[in-house]
């Protein structure tokens, strides 16, 4: 802020409107003193590229989020993990009772070798009679060599079976053994130790993952056509891309600015009726630091800023330069001779704390 001199040209200056100050005319009584100018603080406008936005409010989410069942039933044995730890993908957390899948696997892998012995006596049976048939024809007939291969045939297809079952009895004895299937975040016990444990219907506890993360948030009908036609000129990036590389600022409730950077990740099919606005969903990543927790948590509520523009160089001045005469907008400016003129304006979007006059 500086006190203009009369009669200094310094170039166009915006003078702020709410902050005028003005130096009363005075002069000592009787005498006939030439009154004094008004005086009058200004301030510069800024110039600099400036993207027009629109905020949003909207939701975090995991990108895996799951409620974790056994396969195997039975009584839950051992828990591993602590509840709100995050883990690693294929870390062990339960472990329901294992011994009658391991008596199971056993005597699957009992039969398996049964089977094998079964069919080698086949197939030397089979051996023996084709090469008696060969050397003696009258010995044998064309039926018991038909009777032999029958019974090889049988034989391997018994071991096959053997194998399924065995294979099978191997997955349940493995499944007794509860892993996560993503890492992140581990919720809460849902289930105690001792508790009988029914395949594919008790959920044992859940897992959020951390890194990405998406965000959903609701845009209105305007502002999505606006930037869709943005995208369709390739302001975005390749116009080809589908869906576009948008990219979309986020920040949390006891952040300043926008530090953090989303990339759009999916367009809902519809506009719904309802509230005439477009579901739209962005990702970004959520790295864990060396020391502390991670900044953001799946259902953070945060604030989406959504570019509507492509960049531009745009004139900005303090808000409190502004004025408003009814609907009208104006700022007062003082010229190349050294007189304040109001003029009207148009605004754009705060950038920073400056208002954007378009």
């Amino acid at each position: 802020m500086s006190r203009r001199p009369h009669g200094l040209a310094l170039g166009p200056a915006l003078l702020i409107a709410l902050s005028l100050g003005l130096a009363g005319c005075s002069h000592a009584a009787g005498e006939g003193a030439e009154k004094h100018l008004p005086t009058v603080t200004v301030s510069y406008p800024l110039e600099r590229e400036v993207t027009d936005y629109q905020d949003y409010t909207g939701r975090t989410a995991s990108v895996n989020f799951i409620q974790l069942q056994a396969r195997v039933t039975g009584y839950l044995d051992k828990i591993y993990f602590t509840e709100g730890a995050e883990i690693a993908a294929g870390t062990v957390l339960y472990e329901i009772d294992p011994r009658p899948y391991q008596a199971s696997y056993d005597a699957a892998k009992a039969r398996v070798a049964q089977n094998a012995a079964s069919l080698e006596l086949a197939r030397q049976d089979n051996r023996r009679f084709k090469a008696l048939y060969k050397d003696q024809p009258g010995a044998t007939t064309k039926q018991d060599l038909d009777r032999y291969q029958s019974q090889e045939d049988q034989a391997v297809a018994n071991l096959d079976y053997a194998k399924a079952n065995l294979a099978t009895a191997k997955l349940d004895l493995d499944w007794t053994k509860v892993t996560a299937p993503v890492g992140g975040v581990i919720g809460r016990l849902l289930v105690t130790k001792g508790n009988l444990i029914v395949a594919n219907q008790t959920t044992l506890t859940t897992i959020a993952a951390q890194d990405p993360l998406w965000v959903y948030f609701d845009m209105d009908e305007p502002t999505a056509l606006q930037v869709r036609e943005l995208a369709r000129q390739g302001k975005f990036g390749p116009a080809s891309d589908s869906p576009p590389k948008i990219p979309f600022h986020l920040r949390l409730a006891n952040e300043k600015g926008f530090p953090h950077e989303a990339i759009l990740d999916f367009v809902n099919n519809q506009v719904d009726q309802g509230t005439a606005t477009l579901l739209i969903r962005a990702i970004f990543r959520n790295p864990k630091p060396e020391n502390g927790p991670r900044v953001f948590t799946p259902n953070n509520f945060v604030l989406v800023r959504v570019p509507t523009s492509a960049a531009y160089q745009a004139l900005l001045v303090s808000p409190e330069a502004v004025g408003t005469d009814q609907d009208l907008k104006y700022l007062f400016v003082v010229d190349q001779e050294n007189k304040v003129v109001r003029h009207a304006v148009k605004l754009g979007s705060l950038q920073g704390g400056q208002q954007v006059i378009t």
